[in-house]
């Protein structure tokens, strides 16, 4: 049996032990592109049988060179990098990894609403510039807020109990989750309007796809409460960096936390230096458990499919269909 190729597009793990370890189980070649731009891994992913990806783009032209490649592994939950439809239409199965950062993600969440609604960075900064004062700006108390989150999947609902632990009221919007599901934990199912004027505080919690492109922009911003923070631990382009700002100027909501941006690093971002803005770099996923959990989980997905065997998180499963 000819060696199995396998292509690294880019990775944020420190090592990839957990890697080769898996892919010798199926004497599984392991490459690795010299950047992850468009024209380096074109140079790599010709000959591959399976490419595992984390952030760098897969597009419609780099995967029609992809012509022995058999599934396109994403090393993470989002899958808007990856040309979904062109893979599709390329018979390569495409997966992902939706269930290894759960904890963390709605920890961060978590973490953001009580930094917002406490003013700990703010109070923080000022205080290690000797303004020692008894509230940074007027807090309020937490219990018998509202919250509400934008999508209802799994890290949506391992938030529900920890903002409850805090007395805190919980609604939802998402079209695809049926209100019994919701009301098993207690969350109440409303439509997005009455979300964006009920809730004290918003986290959002989609994927980034055709109909949350942009969802939060000056037209929702407006309907939000004045009072109100956003939360933001899903996908940057969700959101509207330039009318966000704009909206925090005119006062429309109070404030907003975001651990994703649209463009990461931010070069020139409206938002940074604010001090309504609490901003952390992409890190809601990471733990040294879920980095090691993602690496394993994403490299098996690999090695089932080079032994003929069906993925777990298949993304595109009529792929699997058709090539029974």
């Amino acid at each position: 049996m000819p060696q199995a190729i396998v292509v690294l597009t880019d990775t944020v793990f420190v090592n990839l032990d957990l890697t080769r370890q898996a892919l010798s189980r199926v004497n599984a070649e392991l490459r690795i592109a010299e950047q992850p731009s468009s024209e380096a891994i074109v140079k790599v992913v010709q000959d591959a049988d399976a490419v595992l990806v984390t952030y760098a783009k897969l597009t419609n032209e780099i995967i029609r060179e992809m012509t022995r490649c058999q599934i396109i592994a994403r090393c993470g939950i989002g899958i808007d990098n990856i040309d979904v439809a062109a893979a599709s239409r390329a018979g390569i199965v495409v997966t992902n990894v939706p269930d290894y950062c759960v904890d963390e993600v709605s920890d961060h969440a978590m973490a953001l609403l009580l930094a917002l609604a406490r003013k700990i960075p703010l109070a923080n900064a000022r205080a290690h510039t000797g303004r020692w004062e008894l509230a940074a700006t007027s807090i309020h108390r937490l219990r018998g807020n509202v919250v509400g989150l934008v999508g209802f999947g799994k890290i949506a609902k391992a938030l529900v109990p920890k903002a409850k632990s805090f007395g805190l009221k919980v609604i939802s919007y998402d079209p695809f989750v049926a209100p019994t599901t919701m009301l098993a934990l207690g969350v109440e199912k409303v439509d997005i309007s009455e979300l964006l004027s009920a809730s004290d505080y918003i986290s959002i919690h989609s994927p980034l796809v055709a109909a949350t492109d942009r969802l939060f922009r000056a037209e929702n911003f407006c309907r939000m409460k004045p009072t109100a923070y956003l939360i933001n631990t899903s996908r940057g382009g969700i959101v509207d960096e330039a009318d966000l700002a704009r909206a925090l100027d005119a006062g429309e909501l109070a404030g907003a936390a975001l651990d994703v941006l649209s463009h990461e690093p931010p070069a020139d971002s409206p938002l940074i230096g604010r001090e309504d803005v609490i901003l952390s770099p992409h890190m809601s996923f990471y733990s040294l458990e879920s980095l090691i959990e993602l690496q394993a989980k994403s490299a098996e997905e690999v090695v089932r499919v080079l032994k003929g065997e069906m993925p777990r998180y298949a993304v595109n499963p009529e792929v699997l269909q058709l090539r029974s």
